[in-house]
């Protein structure tokens, strides 16, 4: 049986939160190998989703899938990686980060291992809900040891560098995953997955976390709320996942999933809402400083969706990842950039000033693509996607101070900032993909209308353009009304890429307007709370005053005389 005996920490050791690290005092060259070992297990963490992404359309003759079968495998990687955060934080609190770290670890490597023999969807969909379960425990054991890294006055920076480093996976598996797929389709991707994580795991075997300390945190109605939270997050991210698949009102099952969500995940709020020592605080997270920290969060995650955008547009015009390396390359630059700017610059007073620029960033970026034509080239979009990368790695360390300033003064709402965090992250994600591909959607069919209905032989110019696509035939087809009718198919295809064109230029639009409107939400919040606190500090020396004026009598009546 465990007799853990608490440690005595002086104040310079102490954890931050029960289930960190200590911070003991490390020479140069043990921290600098605490940098590299973060760096390997932050990233080998925000691989394992990434690669997937980066290859969904690659990945489809492997598993002999449809395109929209294979949204199912990010899906069922959100739906445990979210839920799982409720009993990850209070295990590491509970039985320590050693055994958190190793056994984690191991647990990642042997769903690594277990892709190698996911052969179809319905395997390959288990396996990926699995490295959801343990995948989210990697970032935060990166971030721990990018932590050690530093010393204690530059441990903001070091939050920023360790959340940010997940963010790079992204890029990185876009620019060197093709190789990787000619090696061995999905099983070329986990093969390198794998090295990866046992790299990983040997790495925190030879270099290990510096103890901290343990709590007993578990409760029973912990479990219960889990079992409903759980199922209740899954049915929503079915719903993000597939919604503009099956199209939102024409399918029945998305509405029945949709209202199982409410129902599930409502429950299990109503009971954590009622408890004494709750798992999600339901009064901390709606409070008004939380609430738009989250939806501030959530937010940017929908604008940076335009990201995604971006290669779903490109891929509309015919190219290929290959052919985007370039662009890729230069989306990685802006990241690293976004990323080393905000841990130079993170200051704990003006978090809401790197927020407001993060979003300028990203709002000129999809201005920029909302001008793209049917001409436009990865290198016409090198400046709008470096502005993107930029802001989307330079926005995610103050949000995280934000938040973690709000959970020091109040360490039991660990769990509940954990847990929507990973939510506004995760979830953000599903929810700007489902807006972006449903509003793309709804605009090329408008605009592929307009422009069809528009088409008419008797137009001389349309006629021209019939007769120019059949004469590409002239030399295959004898038959001159099939000539025709391949020409006006051809016209058709032109058609219906521009249409594309169109409706992914309002798409861009939107998503810069949204993040016009977010930036003026926090303007507006932050000048209010400055008139606010400007307010406070000339009310408050008054009603002192006041107040001492009706505590001591009035010894002297010249005063009021001179008021006569």
């Amino acid at each position: 049986m465990d007799t853990y005996t608490p440690r005595t920490w002086s104040p310079a050791e102490r954890p931050t939160l029960p289930g960190s690290p200590s911070n003991p005092e490390h020479s140069t060259r043990k921290r600098v190998a605490y940098f590299v070992v973060g760096l390997i297990v932050a990233l080998t963490g925000g691989l394992g989703n990434g690669l997937v992404i980066a290859n969904i359309y690659n990945l489809q003759g492997s598993l002999g899938a449809t395109i929209y079968q294979m949204q199912w495998l990010p899906a069922a990687y959100v739906m445990t990686i979210v839920s799982m955060n409720l009993l990850v934080v209070k295990f590491r609190q509970q039985f320590g980060l050693r055994l958190f770290t190793e056994a984690f670890l191991v647990l990642y490597a042997i769903v690594t291992f277990a892709h190698l023999y996911a052969n179809s969807l319905s395997s390959a969909i288990a396996v990926r809900a699995a490295h959801g379960m343990v995948g989210g425990a990697l970032g935060v054991l990166g971030l721990y040891y990018t932590l050690q890294a530093f010393p204690a006055r530059h441990r903001l920076k070091a939050v920023v560098l360790g959340l940010g480093f997940a963010q790079l996976a992204l890029p990185l598996a876009r620019i060197f995953s093709s190789e990787l797929l000619q090696l061995g389709e999905w099983h070329g991707l986990y093969l390198f997955e794998l090295g990866l994580t046992l790299l990983a795991l040997g790495c925190v075997l030879a270099l290990k976390l510096p103890p901290g300390d343990r709590v007993q945190t578990f409760e029973p109605l912990d479990f219960l709320t889990f079992i409903l939270f759980a199922p209740g997050v899954a049915l929503l991210c079915a719903v993000l996942a597939q919604g503009r698949n099956a199209w939102w009102m024409d399918s029945q099952w998305v509405g029945l999933n949709l209202l199982g969500a409410i129902v599930l995940v409502t429950s299990a709020l109503a009971i954590e809402h009622n408890r004494a020592r709750p798992l999600i605080n339901t009064r901390w997270l709606s409070t008004a400083k939380i609430a738009k920290l989250f939806l501030s969060v959530m937010l940017f995650r929908v604008v940076l969706s335009e990201s995604t955008g971006a290669v779903g547009f490109l891929q509309a015009l015919g190219l290929n990842t290959d052919q985007m390396q370039s662009l890729f390359m230069v989306v990685l630059l802006g990241s690293v950039a976004g990323l080393v700017t905000s841990a130079l610059t993170i200051n704990p007073a003006t978090l809401h000033r790197s927020l407001m620029l993060a979003l300028v960033m990203i709002a000129i970026g999809a201005l920029i693509d909302g001008h793209a034509t049917s001409q436009t080239r990865p290198v016409n979009m090198y400046v709008s996607q470096f502005l993107l990368a930029f802001g989307g790695t330079y926005f995610l360390g103050p949000t995280m101070v934000a938040g973690m300033s709000a959970v020091i003064a109040e360490p039991r709402n660990l769990v509940s900032f954990s847990v929507m965090f990973t939510m506004t992250q995760n979830l953000g994600g599903l929810l700007g993909s489902a807006i972006v591909g449903t509003i793309q959607t709804a605009r090329e069919k408008f605009h592929s209308s307009y422009l069809v209905e528009n088409l008419s032989l008797l137009d001389p110019q349309v006629a021209a353009r019939v007769q120019s696509g059949a004469a590409a035939y002239g030399g295959m087809l004898t038959d001159p009304a099939l000539r025709s009718a391949e020409g006006a198919a051809r016209l058709g295809a032109i058609a219906t890429r521009e249409a594309n064109v169109l409706a992914y230029n309002d798409v861009f639009l939107l998503i810069a307007g949204v993040a016009m409107i977010t930036f003026a939400w926090m303007l507006v919040s932050a000048f209010w709370t400055q008139i606010t606190v400007g307010a406070r500090r000339l009310v408050g020396p008054v009603h002192d005053a006041q107040t001492a004026m009706s505590i001591v009598p009035i010894t002297n009546s010249e005063p009021q005389h001179d008021r006569k």
